[in-house]
């Protein structure tokens, strides 16, 4: 059943690349502890999940179409859970922040281009849990694992195009109450 409200939210600096797998799938991810899950959800599901991110503007100047679109919320698709393609022993976030909603998708032909942002590692960044993809699985090859992360970046690119999500993204005066306090949340940094 889909929640009435965002499920989590979860704060942190991104710990860099977590070897191997940013630099052989070529999927760059923000990685946060599992252990910094807000209290109310600590034991979520493992699987794919989609949301809204946003990074420490001290720390973190966009460029390119980033900067021009002028946003310091970015949609994203994420990962909790032990990567079980890479025997993964500790629960990890891995956190794939994907270009603004108003450029075309990279992700949505069948050779992709993944999304980069500047290096930030270090930058503390806040993440809201918007939705639930789909679980965690193994896979038999590199391949697979990369056309799955392809797909799931389309559907959280859809998801969060429907009007109630996008409104986490872009301000246009018509947000809830609580719309408006997880936007100031992701945007509030010490």
């Amino acid at each position: 059943m889909r929640p009435d409200k965002p499920r989590d939210a979860v704060a942190g600096p991104d710990a860099g690349p977590e070897a191997p797998y940013p630099k052989d799938l070529g999927i760059p991810t923000a990685n946060i502890p599992a252990d910094n899950l807000s209290v109310e959800h600590p034991d979520l599901t493992t699987g794919v999940y989609y949301g809204v991110v946003a990074l420490d503007p001290k720390k973190f100047v966009p460029d390119g179409a980033e900067a021009t679109a002028q946003t310091t919320l970015f949609p994203a698709v994420l990962s909790i859970g032990y990567n079980p393609f890479y025997k993964n022993e500790v629960r990890s976030v891995e956190i794939h922040i994907m270009p603004p909603l108003t450029q075309p998708s990279p992700t949505a032909v069948p050779q992709p281009k993944f999304h980069r942002l500047p290096d930030f590692y270090g930058t503390e960044l806040h993440l809201l849990i918007l939705g639930y993809i789909r679980p965690e699985f193994d896979y038999v090859s590199m391949e697979a694992l990369i056309e799955d992360i392809r797909v799931d970046c389309e559907v959280a690119r859809q998801s969060l195009l429907r009007e109630a999500y996008q409104r986490y993204l872009v301000d246009d005066g018509k947000a809830s109450e609580e719309v408006n306090a997880a936007r100031n949340w992701l945007v509030s940094f010490p």
